[in-house]
Formats: structure tokens, C-alpha cells, sequence
């Protein structure tokens, strides 16, 4: 294996995560804020704006039937990229026909389309995750998942400011027929894509009724020694960076940065920081393997949260603002990529969508959870003390690192499956 931090992110089953990311972040945005500003642009009541964020229920129930795309296999392509090609091609006409459709004259119809399209896109969200975990040894999963991630911020750049862009110079149909061909040529990169080594055997060793689909893939897993204390690990790993991102848009603006500032900075600038730091977490993990890589990660995390405090103190000072943005997000970044590699290693060939999803969901709840109190928080300690509090929220998670990421000895198989 070579020694390069850099050469990883070229071999076929990592570059492939590129497409697939991207593939996977493009409908969201299409569902949601594009949607919205092309709702507004319409003059539609911005109540019935407003139910439409019940669209995105698909991605916080997808848990449901994630049984389904273990126990079940497309007839083309493989257990897995049968899947997500079949998810792929369902996309791409949803779009099509939404785009065929005009919110003054169909709203009912686009909101029952809409619904359907975060479906299918959450169903290429569960055989996707599952994808990447099964493709990639561990070694490689670092890169994978920072791959996966950089695809997925672009495509959602893409269907998010650039959509919006467009709709300034061009209808919104051309618009929204644009991104549903797009989506169809998202499919090119799963026919190039490789399956997963002895996915048929796993197909088979799977579920194999409607008892054994539901029932199995938790059984496997809490099963195993420690499964709720990983489970409570899941949840807390991130917390910091959640407390800490939780409120960075009214904290830039309440210092006195301009709209102007926060949109090219935090937004733009700090895409970019991310993708840098994402790209690093996955060199990290493929030199140091996932358990170190995850204790520099909690640390940094942790740490970088104090640039914001720094910020709070400073003023509207626009030097230190690209300093903390930078910071933060590249942090944030390699934390992301070495813990998704963590979560890819904790699943059950077997069974992967369906327990990825299940600590997948569970992250994300964490991360809306965490964001719940910050506004009381602020407006109790005021910023410099919230962000300096915030670092406390990596103490959990740093607690629990010597039990499932020991540094000094590999991961043993009850503790790091």
C-alpha cells in the first residue's frame, strides 16, 4: 500500500464516491429552499409554503423500510447498485415531470410529487450509505466517506445557489428540467461504479422473509457487547460541533457582519473549508486508521469552538472571522469523515442499510436535539461564555473514545465490530 496521504482518493471504489455523493445531495434542495423560492416566486400563500417542509418527513423515517433494501435485490446491476440505479432513473422523471408542472395552477399535485421524490431520495440515501460501507476496506473508509461528502456539498451548491441562479436568467421549468436530466446522468457513475465484493454471498447469508427483515438486523446488533453504549457514543461524538453550529448565521449577524459577509464567508468560504478538512479526515483515517483519527478529530472539534469565542470577543474584525469560519469547518470536516468511516465499520454486511440507517438517524437526532436549548443558552451566558460551554459538549464523547477507539491497541472485535 503506498505511503501518499493523496493517492487513496484515486483508486475506482473511492473516486466512484464522488458521483454517488453527488447523486445523493442533489434532490434535497429540490425539495426544500429551491422549491420554496420558486413557490414565493409564484406568490403562493406562505402558510402553504410553510406545510411544505412536511415533504422531508421521507429522510427522518427512512429507518422504516431500510429492511426492505437488505432483504430485497433489483434484477440488474447487483444487490447494490441495482438499487441505487433504480432509485436514480425514479428521480430523474419525478423531477421531470415536476418541472412540467407550475405551483399557481398544480400546487397539490407538486406536493404530492415532492413527497414522492424525498422517498426515493431517502431510499438512494439508505442503498447508497449502504454502498459505501460495503466497498470499502477499512482502510479506506476514511477517504470514502470524505469523498462522499464533497459530492454531496457540491450537488447541493448545485441545486441550491445554482438553481437559483438560473431561475433568474431562465423559467423555472428549465430549471427544475435541467436538474432532473442531470439526476439521469448521475446514473453513468453508478454503471462505473464497482459492486461490493462478495455482495452476492451477503445477499444470500441476509434475510430471508419479512420476519428475519425486520427483525435480524437489530438483533445482530444489540446482540453484540456494548451495542447501547456505542449507540450513546453515536449520539455524543459531535456534540460540540452541533452546539457550535447550531446558531452561527445569528451570531455573525448579531455581531454586526453583513448578510453579504455571512453569505460569502460562512457559506461559501466555509464549504470550501470543509471540503478541505473532509478530504484530510479521509487521509487521516487511511495513515493513522479510524480509531486515532477519531481521537485527533474529537480534540480539534472541541478546540476549534474556541475560535468562535475569540470571534465573539474580537468584534466584527472580517480578518478573524475568515480565520474562525476556517477553523471550524475544517474541523468539522475531518471529524465528519472519520466518524462516518466509524459508523460504515460498526455495520453487519448483511444487514447494512438498515443499521446504518439506524445510527445514521440517531446522529441526526442527536444534532436537533443539541440545537434546541442554544437559544436559551445565548440569551442566558450571552456568546463568548455559550461557545466557551459548547467545548464542554466533547467531554462525553472523549469519555467514551478509550472503550471504542482505543489508541494504543487495534480495535478489538466486541468493542469495534
Amino acid at each position: 500500500m503506498s505511503s501518499s496521504w493523496l493517492c487513496v482518493y484515486g483508486r475506482r471504489h473511492v473516486l466512484g464516491l464522488l458521483g454517488l455523493g453527488f447523486s445523493s445531495g442533489l434532490p434535497l434542495a429540490l425539495t426544500g429552499s429551491t422549491l420554496q423560492a420558486w413557490m414565493m416566486s409564484e406568490k403562493v400563500d406562505i402558510r402553504l409554503i410553510g406545510l411544505f417542509s412536511l415533504v422531508g418527513l421521507p429522510y427522518t423515517l427512512k429507518v422504516a423500510w431500510a429492511p426492505l433494501m437488505d432483504r430485497f435485490t433489483a434484477p440488474w446491476l447487483g444487490r447494490r447498485r441495482g438499487w441505487i440505479l433504480t432509485t436514480q432513473i425514479l428521480l430523474s422523471a419525478s423531477l421531470l415531470i415536476l418541472g412540467s408542472l407550475t405551483p399557481s395552477r398544480h400546487l397539490q399535485l407538486m406536493g404530492a410529487l415532492a413527497f414522492i421524490i424525498a422517498f426515493w431520495s431517502a431510499s438512494q440515501d439508505i442503498v447508497i450509505d449502504a454502498y459505501r460501507a460495503e466497498v470499502l476496506p477499512d482502510a479506506d473508509k476514511g477517504a470514502g466517506a470524505a469523498m462522499s461528502v464533497v459530492g454531496y456539498r457540491l450537488a447541493m451548491l448545485t441545486s441550491g445557489a445554482m438553481a437559483l441562479i438560473l431561475s433568474d436568467h431562465l423559467p423555472w421549468r428549465t430549471v427544475y428540467l435541467s436538474m432532473g436530466m442531470l439526476m439521469g446522468a448521475c446514473t453513468l457513475w453508478t454503471f462505473l461504479c464497482p459492486e461490493p465484493a462478495n455482495s452476492g454471498e451477503a445477499a444470500e447469508l441476509g434475510p430471508k422473509n419479512l420476519k428475519e427483515t425486520v427483525w435480524a438486523p437489530l438483533t445482530n446488533y444489540f446482540t453484540r457487547p456494548g451495542a447501547v453504549a456505542i449507540l450513546v457514543f453515536v449520539m455524543v461524538f459531535k456534540l460540540s460541533d452541533a452546539l457550535a453550529g447550531a446558531l452561527t448565521t445569528p451570531f455573525l449577524l448579531d455581531l454586526g457582519f453583513t448578510r453579504t459577509d455571512v453569505g460569502t464567508v460562512n457559506k461559501a468560504f466555509g464549504l470550501v473549508s470543509t471540503i478541505v478538512g473532509t478530504l484530510i479526515g479521509g487521509a487521516l483515517v487511511h495513515r493513522l486508521g479510524i480509531a486515532r483519527s477519531l481521537w485527533v478529530a474529537a480534540f480539534l472539534q472541541a478546540f476549534s469552538n474556541l475560535a468562535f469565542v475569540g470571534l465573539a470577543l474580537a468584534g466584527p474584525n472580517y480578518a478573524f472571522l475568515v480565520g474562525a469560519v476556517a477553523l471550524e469547518n475544517l474541523c468539522g470536516g475531518l471529524g465528519t469523515a472519520a466518524f462516518l468511516a466509524f459508523l460504515m465499520s460498526l455495520c453487519d454486511r448483511r444487514y447494512t442499510a438498515t443499521q446504518y440507517a439506524l445510527l445514521s438517524s440517531l446522529m441526526a437526532v442527536s444534532r436537533v436535539l443539541a440545537g434546541t436549548p442554544t437559544g436559551f443558552l445565548v440569551a442566558a451566558l450571552g456568546w463568548p461564555w455559550f461557545y466557551t460551554l459548547s467545548v464542554l459538549g466533547a467531554v462525553p464523547g472523549i469519555v467514551l473514545l478509550p472503550r471504542f477507539a482505543p489508541w494504543r491497541r487495534p480495535p478489538s472485535p466486541t468493542t469495534l465490530p
